[in-house]
């Protein structure tokens, strides 16, 4: 067996479980911010009751998220020992930085977000939601600039050695505002307020749906539309400068993403469909000349292919074109859902409208869908390279690696992950179903 490909594999597992954690902790952030102030602003208790309950929700996904990701770093030594090397001046820096501003600054607040209801002031309080908030938003800085670097690379020279060749950093803000940082930061935390929303609206709906907890399900619902609406649609805006970054930057990517083949010819866009590799063409139904008309703005411009690169430069075609393309329409499906909620509410129906609300309830899955295939999208995509252009994945892992041992860690792995997500799912559970408690009101009454 391949230990390359099992490392890949691995690596996947790891972070693909730890991936369902973070953007649920960003987004929940807002949505503490929004909850509380709102309470700091009409002295309602049941805005306080809310915060309370969505607090011990974000209290358990923090918890997930930082057991899960712990391992990934250990994997960059153990798994990817010559890519670290290569890469560690400037992968490094860019870690070192989400410890120092986003870790400290969010773990450092959330005792007092957990714990200090009745032992600080309410605008106290509220600064240390802000400051969670503000933390969790900073690790996904973070995070988001390694992983940017890596599909496209900018402020660094490689040093060569007798020993080995590394990357440095000349640029540090080159490194951190590399071409495709900022829009795929902003599609990233876009997405983590979407899975955000949809649980609020989940659970809101499920509390409806039961008629436990009204009042309470209501108001949550409403803040979670509004949510929901803004990430869903700003998130169509994002995906969209996305792509016109890929198809600069990485050109066999975008190619794969529609299945384009032809070296320079006007690409179409397709709603789904089949990729055969062999004969080189897609079998679906799509919008003729629509990839070009959204790169150059005309639908009879070329647009790279990929028989423009040499075989062993193309990423898996398949697999990425039906990544991409479930998680457009997934995107899709997030957007008519979010509008028709609102388009409800505004009519006065919202809370009558069961049939809809039977769909909120297991929407909380479609974000988390839309998140993990966007992740596959783009780093699947990126292959054969670890970093465009400078290295290849083959390369990057480390040579005393066996095959045994990567299947043996594998294994544990999955079983220790499979443990996590039933505890997970167990804990989230019981929560949901206890509810809000009754005292949180109480209290909130007791400090007006």
């Amino acid at each position: 067996m391949d230990p390359v490909l099992l490392s890949r594999i691995q690596f996947g597992l790891t972070i693909s479980f730890h991936y369902i954690f973070p953007p649920l902790s960003i987004g929940l952030g807002v949505i503490l911010v929004l909850m509380e102030a709102l309470y700091l602003k009409t002295r309602n208790p049941l805005f306080q009751q809310m915060t309370r309950f969505w607090v011990r929700i974000f209290g358990l996904t923090f918890a997930l998220g930082v057991a899960s990701g712990v391992v990934m770093e250990f994997q960059f030594g153990t798994n990817w020992a010559a890519y670290s090397r290569f890469v560690g001046d400037v992968f490094g820096s860019a870690l070192a930085a989400e410890g120092i501003f986003a870790f400290f600054l969010e773990s450092g607040f959330l005792a007092i977000l957990l714990f200090g209801w009745d032992k600080v002031s309410p605008r106290v309080h509220m600064l240390s939601t802000c400051m969670v908030a503000l933390g969790a938003h900073f690790s996904a800085i973070w995070i988001i600039v390694a992983d940017s670097w890596m599909q496209t690379p900018a402020g660094y020279h490689v040093v060569q050695s007798v020993l080995r060749s590394r990357a440095e950093v000349v640029d540090f803000w080159a490194v951190v505002f590399n071409p495709s940082t900022m829009v795929r930061l902003t599609h990233t935390v876009l997405g983590a307020w979407q899975a955000a929303a949809f649980l609020v609206l989940s659970v809101s709906a499920f509390y409806l749906l039961k008629r436990r907890h009204v009042e309470f399900a209501r108001t949550s619902m409403k803040i979670g539309l509004i949510v929901a609406v803004v990430a869903s649609l700003l998130s169509l805006v994002t995906g969209d400068f996305s792509g016109r970054v890929v198809a600069r930057y990485q050109p066999a990517k975008l190619a794969a993403m529609e299945g384009h083949f032809p070296a320079s010819a006007p690409a179409g866009m397709y709603l789904f469909g089949w990729v055969s590799e062999a004969e080189q063409r897609v079998t679906g139904i799509g919008v003729p000349g629509m990839l070009s008309f959204l790169v150059h703005g005309d639908t009879t411009k070329p647009v790279t292919g990929l028989t423009a690169f040499p075989p062993q430069d193309r990423p898996p075609v398949n697999p990425v074109f039906q990544a991409f393309h479930v998680m457009v329409g997934v995107g899709t499906i997030l957007i008519g859902l979010s509008l028709l909620g609102a388009f409800l509410w505004w009519r006065g129906s919202l809370f009558e409208a069961r049939w809809l609300l039977w769909i909120y309830v297991f929407a909380v899955l479609l974000p988390q869908v839309g998140n993990q295939l966007g992740w596959f999208t783009a780093e699947v995509g990126r292959q054969p390279w670890i970093v465009y252009g400078l290295m290849r994945t083959a390369a990057g892992v480390s040579p005393s690696v066996t095959a045994g041992h990567v299947v043996a860690s594998l294994v544990l792995f999955t079983l220790i992950y499979l443990l996590l997500f039933v505890l997970f799912i167990y804990l989230l559970d019981q929560k949901i179903r206890h509810g809000p408690l009754a005292d949180d009101l109480e209290v909130a009454y007791h400090r007006r």
